[in-house]
């Protein structure tokens, strides 16, 4: 029985502290003091406890409109959800912030952490890249805005580190259709990639596969494209040894090449005889 009575006595005192410590809380959302709630909220983000202080920036922001106060809670409130790994929020309210409040001391920080949450949210070179790509030019804006900015450089490393990203998916997207077999989507998604990224350091291997790509469509095809498939595989050929003399692909490059030119003889004169026997 005693043993029970304690227990009861201990849980209700655990209880009563626990409402006791919410209670503080609830107590100062409740105030509606705006100045008393404006300075715990700047409390709880310099102690980071970043959910309590963006709650509070919320209860206070629409009444500090038009105020000078207002554009510091707005701009800690994006802030917050960064912190909170909310990055598509953060960089929607970073982006406000700047809209908002376009002559501000905080713009340019502002303008660069909406890029950078962008960058956050930037997955695998496997999957869908469309935050990288907003992020790179988020970036490219912020440097042509703030050249003198010691962010400048910064910047410049993220967006190549994403570009590499955007290679590396545009070079899988091509290496996956090879594979498939589906050598005209290859050749179109290599041929894309020198393009977008004429510097890839996998420049080589992508001609490459844009002649070899081209040579087994050719091989794959019916009788009235083969020659013109050959013929485009045979300039591939061309533009590969001019670039690439000594490459580690030449001795298979110049076995398409002599294939691709039988194949084309070959064909030319088949064409020569179906005319002749017509005529």
């Amino acid at each position: 029985m005693k043993i029970k009575l304690i227990s009861s006595i201990l849980l209700a005192v655990g209880f009563m502290f626990l409402t006791s410590c919410k209670s503080d809380f609830e107590k100062l959302r409740a105030s509606g003091d705006v100045d008393l709630i404006y300075k715990k909220a700047f409390e709880y983000y310099e102690e980071e406890e970043y959910g309590k202080a963006q709650n509070l920036f919320e209860l206070i922001i629409n009444n500090l409109r038009g105020k000078v106060e207002a554009e510091k809670v707005y701009f800690y409130y994006s802030y917050t959800h960064y912190h909170l790994r909310r990055f598509v929020l953060a960089s929607y309210y970073f982006s406000n912030f700047s809209t908002t409040f376009p002559n501000s001391t905080y713009r340019e920080d502002a303008d660069y952490m909406m890029a950078y949450s962008n960058y956050r949210l930037s997955p695998s070179y496997r999957l869908d890249q469309t935050y990288s790509s907003k992020a790179i030019d988020q970036f490219q804006l912020f440097v042509n805005t703030y050249p003198t900015s010691d962010k400048v450089e910064e910047c410049n490393k993220l967006i190549d580190e994403m570009r590499r990203k955007l290679e590396k998916k545009a070079f899988a997207e091509g290496e996956l259709y090879y594979n498939l077999r589906q050598y005209q989507a290859a050749t179109q998604s290599f041929e894309n990639l020198l393009r977008d990224f004429p510097e890839t350091p996998d420049a080589e291997r992508v001609r490459f596969l844009v002649m070899k790509g081209n040579f087994l469509l050719a091989e794959n095809s019916i009788v009235s494209k083969q020659i013109e498939r050959y013929t485009a595989t045979l300039k591939f050929y061309k533009k590969f040894i001019n670039k690439y003399p000594t490459s580690k692909y030449r001795k298979e490059a110049d076995s398409i090449s002599k294939t691709s030119n039988k194949k084309l003889k070959q064909l030319e004169n088949d064409r020569y005889q179906i005319q002749s026997s017509r005529s």
